[in-house]
């Protein structure tokens, strides 16, 4: 089991194992539990998630999958509904703004940003000056809308391209945009993984957090975990974990314990439960 880098991660550790019972354990989905693909429709989770979660979560207060994705998208991608150990997961889709439940099995959500709607319907002409189609392509996300590069000739040409252009049609109609790996998301505001996890950390009472993530979006809990590990009132210490790096050292020059991709996670999981009684 790999051993965290920084004095505060390893406190973190510590915290995890000492008090499980009163630990969390959040996860990112696409890159942290499930790898990286071209077509985000065929992501799943790694071989061996979904059990290593099953161990995992009877030990600990709560395991919670935060994710840019819809919930429903989340849960049927990652293969944990009636899964039999995950009564205390739940997802938290569109960075927290949809969360499903394992002990319902529904989705609560509210209304969605009205923006959304009037990008959908501008964004294709916009995209049309950026390359042929099938190269700049769209995913729709219900409550958001993604732009992937990946496929253009020049994938990061294209994205530092697209970020000005997409930034003011988002800004038109109240929308922000999240940048990831090869990806520019356009999204309503006030809602990130970082407020998602500090609000689930306090509505369960953990005093202890693990979080994992690989992407430009998990900037936002690894801040989260930063600052709930030195809240002076009531600190909970935490571990920092980058699942792989070569994209964003943003994220591995953070993390308290950097692991090679979403097999290492799910390793870790597992060596993490076997240890926990």
């Amino acid at each position: 089991m790999g051993t965290p880098q920084t004095t505060a991660g390893r406190a973190g550790l510590d915290a995890i194992l000492a008090r499980p019972a009163e630990a969390l354990v959040a996860l990112d989905f696409d890159g942290t539990l499930a790898d990286i693909v071209p077509d985000p429709e065929q992501a799943r989770a790694h071989p061996g998630a979904v059990a290593a979660l099953a161990a995992l979560a009877p030990k600990v207060a709560s395991v919670a999958v935060i994710t840019g994705r819809p919930a429903e998208v989340a849960v049927r991608f990652a293969g944990v509904a009636g899964v039999e150990g995950l009564d205390r997961l739940v997802v938290l889709g569109h960075y927290g703004a949809e969360r499903w439940d394992a002990v319902t099995g529904s989705v609560h959500a509210p209304a969605a940003h009205p923006g959304v709607d009037a990008v959908r319907a501008e964004l294709p002409g916009v995209l049309a000056d950026f390359g042929p189609e099938g190269e700049i392509w769209t995913e729709d996300k219900g409550r958001a809308l993604a732009v992937h590069t990946r496929r253009a000739a020049d994938p990061q040409a294209a994205f530092d391209a697209l970020r000005g252009p997409l930034g003011e049609l988002a800004a038109r109609h109240g929308l922000i945009v999240e940048p990831g790996r090869l990806v520019l998301e356009l999204r309503p505001p006030g809602m990130d993984k970082g407020v998602a996890l500090t609000a689930y950390v306090r509505e369960i009472g953990a005093t202890s957090v693990l979080y994992a993530g690989d992407d430009l979006g998990d900037l936002a809990a690894y801040a989260a975990v930063e600052k709930l590990r030195t809240d002076e009132a009531n600190p909970v210490p935490g571990l920092l974990i980058c699942s792989g790096s070569a994209e964003v050292p943003e994220l591995a020059d953070r993390a308290d314990l950097a692991l090679s991709g979403p097999g290492a996670v799910v390793a870790y999981l597992r060596e993490l439960a076997d240890r926990l009684p």
